[in-house]
């Protein structure tokens, strides 16, 4: 019988981490190993670290990682390619709604499964055969593609900016290698000063956006002189100068909702760390929730301050800049030269921070499932009491994306490939969802999808999936080769993956009479791992 999850009951289950291992008082040696089988994920796990991440550092976790530097470029795109201020802000809660299909399935599957390692462990626990196939595709992904590159670059033009320095290609990277550096040091080995500062960031990046958006509304209400040319464009936000010249092609709408979702991408943040969690299930129902509603207000308000104070057409001229105009309407240009790359380079940092302390916990969970060479070693959290091993394996592909491809086609083709693979985990899980409702109706689910929300999800995650295929407008992408190259680049990632898994685990222990099976081990710091061992065949 498989065991179920009770989160009032959860203080007499066994935690399957070293501090619940049974001990022997008298000895002080461990009387029995923790279970790793792929049934006990219904469990709470408690990482060595600790429960250390509250409420709010949770909140932080998810709306840090949703609400990127995409705010001050986004709304301007849309609106440049809907046609309309009215149809912008109703792709915005348009983008909230299907947002929240996704997150009822990551709700569902984190309350289900209180673990970290996210999709890794619900694809684990979904998809049990072929045997180690799951767990090699999502280890693949992770190690090849789990880079953080953008916000760090991000980071490194904007600082530039701010102080007036030339932006040249060596100082930019400089400062995105030195932000990724200080960041994976600072995680790596002060584990509570890295919440604290990712809390700080992301509290001022919310408050910074809060701040514009009632700056906005105040100077347009109050006609307050602030130097710079702000004038009175309520005409334009009437009911008919909200829909005029809207765009309603479903090639452009189709464009415009994709550029939405993804800026609410990260919803599902808080599931790779669930083992930190405190109160998991709990938090995880509150938090996925209350980020989700922020997110949209913030979006909405800010969309809504942009338009009161830049006029349309110039909104449509600048598209990207939008923030740009919107600070020099309202604070003049000398000043908000200055704020405005602070509040992006800010936001870019706090968006680096919570990606990496959060895909950190992957990696470590793939290296204690045994998929990582030396996985004793990256499994463990010492000798800071911090999961250093994953930080490094995320440290090195992202590091390599920044230093070595120049800016350009090369680098965009890289971001490009770095999301598509994570189309097909998406549609996976959901699927996978409904699977489960059939076969294994006596899980305790403490949330439930609403169905139709799932599969509107599955048809989201194929119209993505077959989006790269179709040839952009007048045959222009952003990059100079074959518009579907970085597609076809991420299938054969996944289909190395394949090959990878049969190679290892059916091909060669078939040739070689040996099968490959799971041995438990305890570190020295408590972190209980799996290892791979061959088995000869009798």
């Amino acid at each position: 019988m498989t065991p179920i999850y009770d989160p009032d009951a959860s203080a007499e289950q066994p935690l399957l981490s070293s501090s619940s291992t049974p001990f022997d008082s008298e000895s002080g040696t461990q009387t029995t190993k923790p279970s790793r089988y792929v049934e006990d994920a219904v469990l709470p796990e408690t990482a060595v670290l600790g429960r250390n991440l509250s409420k709010s550092s949770a909140y932080i976790l998810v709306i840090s990682r949703v609400i990127g530097s995409g705010i001050f470029a986004t709304p301007g795109s849309i609106v440049k390619t809907t046609g309309s201020v009215g149809l912008a802000l109703l792709l915005w809660v348009v983008g909230a709604l299907l947002a929240g299909c996704s997150m009822m399935i990551t709700l569902e599957y984190g309350c289900m499964l209180p673990r970290s390692g996210g999709d890794k462990v619900y694809l684990e626990f979904t998809y049990q055969h072929p045997r180690f196939f799951a767990s090699t595709l999502v280890a693949v992904q992770a190690v090849l593609l789990g880079f953080t590159a953008s916000n760090c670059i991000v980071f490194g033009e904007y600082i530039l900016y701010a102080f007036e320095y030339e932006v040249t290609e060596f100082s930019q990277k400089s400062l995105a290698l030195g932000l990724l550096t200080v960041i994976t040091v600072v995680h790596g080995c002060f584990l509570q000063a890295g919440i604290r500062i990712q809390n700080f960031l992301g509290w001022i990046k919310v408050g910074l956006i809060l701040f514009m958006a009632l700056t906005g509304i105040y100077v347009v209400l109050f006609r307050v002189n602030t130097g710079g040319d702000v004038k009175n464009l309520s005409s334009q936000l009437s009911w008919d100068g909200l829909w005029k010249e809207s765009n309603w092609g479903w090639g452009t709408l189709s464009t415009a909702i994709f550029k939405v979702s993804y800026s609410y991408a990260g919803l599902g943040n808080i599931n790779n760390v669930l083992n930190e969690v405190k109160d998991p299930v709990r938090t995880l129902k509150t938090v996925t929730l209350a980020s989700l509603a922020t997110a949209c207000l913030l979006y909405l308000l800010v969309n809504f301050a942009y338009f009161v104070v830049v006029p349309l057409d110039q909104v449509k001229e600048g598209g990207e800049l939008i923030a740009a105009l919107f600070f020099d309407y309202v604070f003049g240009k000398d000043f908000g030269r200055i704020v405005l790359p602070l509040a992006i380079a800010v936001s870019a940092a706090g968006n680096v921070m919570v990606v990496t302390f959060t895909l950190a916990r992957v990696n470590q969970e793939i290296a204690r499932q045994g998929f990582l060479p030396y996985s004793r070693l990256l499994s463990s959290s010492k000798p800071f009491g911090a999961p250093l091993g994953g930080l490094i394996v995320h440290y090195i592909p992202s590091f390599l994306v920044i230093a070595i491809p120049p800016r350009g086609d090369v680098y965009n083709f890289i971001l490009d490939v770095e999301g598509y693979p994570g189309q097909f985990m998406a549609f996976a899980t959901a699927l996978g969802l409904l699977w489960l409702r059939r076969k294994r109706s006596d899980l305790k689910r403490p949330f439930k999808a609403w169905l139709p929300a799932v599969w509107l999800r599955i048809v989201i995650c194929l119209a993505l999936i077959a989006a790269p295929f179709f040839p952009p407008k007048d045959g222009r992408a952003d990059v100079g080769f074959f518009y579907a190259t970085y597609a076809i680049v991420g299938i054969g990632i996944l289909l190395f993956g394949v090959l990878y898994w049969y190679l290892v685990f059916v091909a060669i222990p078939k040739w070689y009479g040996y099968r490959v099976e799971e041995e438990v081990e305890v570190l020295s710091d408590g972190t209980s791992i799996t290892r791979l061992v061959n088995v000869k065949n009798e």
